[in-house]
């Protein structure tokens, strides 16, 4: 079998790990991965150790879904009290960083009154040396900014700290990605290597290019015992579906959440890949459907449900570059995603409000998204205007219409697009359930209740598509799909209030002659 041309099987998924914790934004990024591991995960796994049926039993709570809680057996203690062991042994250097940057915070707060910061740098602490700028802003605030690309050549960003593991789509929901590290199983082909190891590239490129377990097994550095896991893992047939490419006109495949497929014959774009594996089940378009070539993936915001770095991983040769919005530069709620996918291994391209991206027969112009991060300086993220096959769609992500003058000042650019995709998850997650290891003064319930992670409601979608005058109307980036459980934690009944929105923005649409719809699992336009 060691030379037998194999593929890799339909349904083998990756998961990316930083210190056994799944691999996000803020948990890749090195500032942003110090304070989340120092101030959300170290506690988390002593709040665990301290009664672990309690954290197990929340888990397990519908109506606790999506929150901090390990869901670990308490036979596996005993394996969660080594992993904080080693995190605290190997990784306090990091945590020291984390400590310093909240000093350094704190430092800036009691002593930056408008006068000259350049007393304050000996005293800022000695981790944060070479690698943070003190500045005013016009209105005599003072912020600490991080010189990014420096701190991943500092000793802070240690691509030790990632692994991998390889194993079979279940069907079975994983448990919540951004509260429960994964321990090893038997079940799981481990692999102590960076996501930018090359090996990982040619494992997946295997969906589309036969290669041997030979290789495979030399290019990740296998011994005996991986190899022969791995090797369960290949297949003698591709699984790839027959109509995954096009030869005339332009195709859109909704793939679920924010993702869509735009295809010409000539080229394809992907928005926030966020794919299934599982082919069993014939209810949604899966890895199988992609073309074998992606010219451009287009990730709007680096949120854990548009970033999927397990699925990014699984393309990773297969396409030409990744777009990604411009951050605003060190700060610390605002990570650079275009220099966290570069020391990944991909080909990047970042992009501002309006610049345009060409491809073959067509072009992508970023456009404004406005809102959706709990009021923070948050400058990485993008809508996006797609033009192809003689047709111009307007792809929203979790943007508000909370300006509709904004929009009109794209239609006055870019024209009348034709159809419109947009995001209505109008009642989203506070402030502090994803940004809390950030935040170095603590907010009151109230405040962080009051600056939510949400889209449109029906009255802010209707006043994008009276700006946009498009003629096509869908909802999307919804997390409701079966398979997105582990990143997303959403429940919604149809009493939701997210739901009764959608439901009237539908009956607007319909009022007005807007073709409308409320998307879900998959669909497919052709023209």
């Amino acid at each position: 079998m060691a030379e037998q041309q194999l593929f890799l099987r339909s349904n083998v998924i990756v998961e990316p790990l930083v210190d056994r914790f799944f691999a996000w934004p803020y948990t890749m990024a090195p500032v942003q991965s110090a304070m989340n591991l120092a101030f959300l995960q170290v506690p988390l796994l002593e709040s665990y150790l301290q009664s672990p049926q309690v954290h197990v039993a929340a888990s397990n709570n519908p109506e606790l879904r999506g929150g901090y809680f390990i869901n670990i057996p308490e036979e596996r203690a005993d394996e969660v009290r080594d992993l904080l062991a080693a995190i605290k042994r190997d990784q306090a250097a990091v945590l020291r960083f984390a400590e310093a940057i909240a000093a350094g915070q704190e430092l800036l707060r009691a002593n930056a009154t408008g006068f000259d910061l350049t007393p304050l740098y000996p005293k800022l602490p000695p981790e944060l040396g070479g690698l943070v700028e003190l500045a005013y802003d016009m209105d005599n605030q003072a912020q600490m900014r991080f010189m990014e690309p420096v701190v991943y050549k500092s000793p802070f960003y240690d691509e030790k700290r990632q692994s991998v593991q390889l194993s079979f789509e279940t069907g079975v929901e994983r448990p919540f990605v951004l509260s429960t590290p994964r321990l090893p199983s038997p079940d799981v082909l481990e692999l102590g290597i960076p996501f930018r190891h090359q090996g990982l590239q040619e494992f997946f490129m295997s969906r589309v290019r036969p290669t041997t377990l030979g290789h495979l097994r030399e290019a990740l550095g296998l011994d005996d015992a991986q190899a022969a896991q791995l090797s369960g893992m290949l297949t003698e047939r591709p699984s790839l579906s027959e109509d995954r490419h096009i030869d005339a006109g332009g195709r859109i495949r909704y793939f679920g959440h924010a993702c869509l497929v735009l295809q010409t014959p000539e080229a394809a774009i992907v928005t926030d890949p966020f794919i299934s594996a599982d082919n069993t089940v014939g209810d949604r378009y899966t890895l199988d459907d992609l073309p074998d070539y992606i010219d451009l993936v287009l990730i709007t915001h680096g949120h854990q449900d548009h970033i999927v770095l397990e699925t990014l991983l699984q393309l990773r040769g297969r396409v030409g570059s990744i777009v990604v919005p411009r951050s605003s530069r060190g700060n610390l709620a605002d990570p650079s995603m275009a220099l966290m996918l570069r020391h990944q291994g991909f080909s990047v391209t970042e992009v501002d409000d309006f610049d345009e991206v060409e491809f073959q027969g067509g072009k992508v112009v970023a456009t404004p998204f406005l809102g959706e991060h709990c009021d923070l300086d948050i400058r990485a993220k993008s809508t996006y205007w797609v033009e192809l096959a003689g047709r111009k769609v307007f792809v929203g992500a979790d943007s508000s219409g909370i300006d509709p003058m904004l929009y009109r000042y794209v239609k006055g650019h870019l024209g009348t697009a034709d159809i419109a995709f947009l995001g209505m998850e109008c009642d989203g997650a506070p402030l502090t359930w994803l940004y809390q290891a950030l935040l170095t003064v603590p907010v009151t319930k109230k405040m962080s209740n009051s600056r939510k992670l949400s889209g449109s409601n029906a009255e802010q979608a209707a006043a994008i598509m009276t700006e946009l005058g498009a003629g096509e109307a869908y909802v999307y980036a919804m997390g409701e799909e079966p398979w997105l459980g582990h990143v997303m934690a959403t429940t919604y009944t149809e009493d939701t209030y997210q739901i009764k929105q959608i439901d009237e923005f539908m009956t607007w649409c319909k009022d007005r002659g807007i073709k409308a719809g409320h998307l879900y699992g998959q669909q497919e336009w052709r023209w």
